[in-house]
């Protein structure tokens, strides 16, 4: 017998628990259920070690302010992106005070994030990236220096033993943040299904057909007994990270034509080690190796996962054909479409620089991957670090009117004409804007439901519709807010 359901969320990460969590307090009468094909949610990106687990904010990600050819520095993408983070701690918010969410210490704590350059052309940038930057609302309390003994107070590790005469500076915003994404993704499952939604696990997606009346019937087998079915849904949202492309294409739908991912898998250097542990209280980012990808950027980071602390290192970049930590060795293969296959040759004949940065990573020891965090930390040794396997992040790659095809680095969604379905493609900044990238979504596929919605996600998110920066007053008493509701300090 087939089940019919309003709402059926593909993939068990922080995309569909998000968009569930929204609909759920939107629209409490649909029925909404969940697959996912491992046997718990947050299994794969949005496990805590999966990814970096930042929080970004653009605090200190130096990619999304890149230099101009004048050398002018535009801050529109880093105030973008700090808007998207606003709304996501709005909504985190709302849910604490609902009881939808545990304490806040569960899932996000207080971490200043910090940028550290070396050499005078980076620290010449950095001046200027701060100048730009401390006049927006947004990035209020962001400090700025050069000197080794106020560095020092900073992120001791970043000085000790650095070599005399080196030239470097660095930024600090205090009110920066680390996010477990795997435990919040628990808590908001938790929540939709306290609220009447279905989680299932162990069920994998097969096939989506769309119907004359417009739903879907989305065919599935568990993966303990291979008991096969088949669901009807309304609408279908595929947040199955890799696999969304896979699936999507599975579906037919115009829209996907085009499209192919890149698999870049990454690793970081871990330290629970709680003499280095207490002489980190930050998330340190640097500039980007040439070649190598913006996921890739180097970064020293507390972490904070289920009340431990710890520091990571990275990440290294690793290759495997799998879309998924837990995919098919195929992957990379089976996604070849007549429609694909120029813009993904393109992308390659285009890239060089990442494939070179890619060998490089590859032939990477532990000692040298050590000596490459020297870089941050001149005291590290290679006793007090281990090797952790990251996540897979499905770079987007797509058509283009000028190029043929080109290689994204951000998120993207693609939705049916009619709206019906959609799915998720791309890596970062993914889980820290989740909130946003699912409004947009909202708006596009419940079109006819949306004005309706108004009043209730102004009250989830009170900056809904609207920028906090052009309005510092407003900003300030937000971000003040949000930050006493999630009980960070900064």
């Amino acid at each position: 017998m087939t089940e019919k359901v309003d709402v059926l969320l593909i993939g068990g990460g922080i995309m569909s628990a998000t968009l569930g969590t929204l609909l759920s307090e939107l629209q409490p009468d649909w029925k909404i259920v969940v697959y996912e094909r491992l046997s718990d949610v947050a299994l794969e990106s949005s496990n805590a070690w999966n990814n970096a687990g930042t929080g970004h904010a653009a605090l200190c990600e130096l990619n999304y302010m890149p230099e101009g050819s004048d050398g002018t520095l535009d801050p529109a993408k880093a105030i973008s992106i700090n808007e998207q983070f606003q709304q996501s701690r709005q909504f985190w918010s709302s849910l604490v005070e609902k009881g939808v969410l545990d304490a806040p210490k569960t899932f996000i704590n207080s971490a200043p994030h910090m940028t550290f350059v070396r050499g005078d052309k980076d620290v010449e940038y950095l001046r200027k990236r701060y100048e730009v930057l401390k006049q927006e609302p947004l990035f209020a309390g962001i400090e700025y220096s050069e000197d080794s003994r106020v560095i020092n107070q900073w992120a001791p590790l970043l000085m000790q033993k650095r070599r005399a005469g080196e030239s470097f500076a660095a930024t600090r915003v205090p009110a920066g943040t680390d996010v477990d994404f795997g435990a919040l993704t628990h808590q908001l499952f938790d929540g939709l299904e306290a609220r009447g939604a279905e989680v299932v696990t162990n069920r994998e997606v097969r096939g989506l057909k769309k119907l004359a009346d417009g739903t879907w019937n989305v065919s599935w087998r568990n993966t303990i007994g291979r008991t096969p079915g088949t669901t009807n849904a309304k609408f279908v949202f595929v947040g199955a990270g890799g696999w969304a492309l896979k699936l999507l294409q599975r579906s037919g739908i115009p829209e996907i034509s085009g499209y192919g991912v890149f698999p870049i898998g990454g690793q970081f250097l871990k330290t629970t080690n709680p003499s280095l542990v207490a002489q980190h209280k930050a998330k340190v980012y640097s500039q980007a190796s040439v070649g190598a990808p913006p996921m890739s950027v180097p970064h020293l980071d507390t972490r904070v996962v289920d009340g431990e602390a710890s520091l990571l290192f990275g990440p290294f970049a690793t290759f495997s054909p799998k879309f998924l930590k837990n995919g098919s060795m195929l992957d990379i293969v089976t996604q070849v479409r007549p429609g694909n296959l120029g813009p993904m040759l393109r992308v390659a004949w285009d890239n060089p620089s990442l494939i070179t940065y890619l060998l490089g990573e590859l032939v990477k020891n532990h000692a040298k991957k050590v000596d490459s965090l020297r870089i941050f930390m001149p005291t590290a040794k290679d006793e007090d670090w281990t090797l952790i396997q990251a996540g897979q992040r499905a770079q987007v790659m797509k058509k283009d009117p000028k190029k043929g095809g080109v290689l994204q680095f951000g998120t993207e969604v693609v939705t049916a004409q009619d709206g019906s379905i959609a799915g998720l493609l791309g890596a970062s900044p993914g889980a820290s804007t989740a909130v946003s990238i699912m409004l947009g979504l909202l708006k596009s596929c419940f079109p006819d439901q949306i004005d309706g919605w108004q009043p209730a996600l102004k009250e989830l998110i009170p900056s809904y519709g609207e920028t906090l920066n052009p309005r510092p007053a407003v900003a300030e008493e937000t971000l003040t807010e949000t930050a006493e509701a999630l009980a960070l300090t900064a």
